[in-house]
């Protein structure tokens, strides 16, 4: 089971990866939507509800492949590797 370190770490490996592709206005401003999380200005967890962890990185993750799809699931493939006990729903 991960626990909620892996899981900040993982959000901000996201969220770093995100705004290097959408630039920081965008990749900020979508994660800093998603209820149950707090990003500072560079993208690093402030907050995160650990009751909830799992669906807050699902809704962060989907809210990317909406925005630029297949792009964001090969880009961050490498990461979710490093974090194999954490699972996610992921389009093929």
């Amino acid at each position: 089971m991960a626990d909620s370190a892996d899981y900040k770490k993982l959000i901000e490996e996201i969220v770093g990866k995100q705004v290097e592709i959408l630039g920081p206005d965008i990749a900020l401003r979508k994660a800093k939507n998603i209820p149950g999380l707090e990003l500072d200005e560079t993208g690093r967890v402030l907050r995160l509800d650990e009751s909830n962890s799992q669906n807050i990185l699902q809704k962060l993750v989907d809210g990317y492949i909406a925005l630029s799809g297949a792009i964001v699931k090969n880009i961050l493939d490498p990461v979710f590797a490093k974090y194999p006990e954490i699972k996610l729903n992921l389009p093929k």
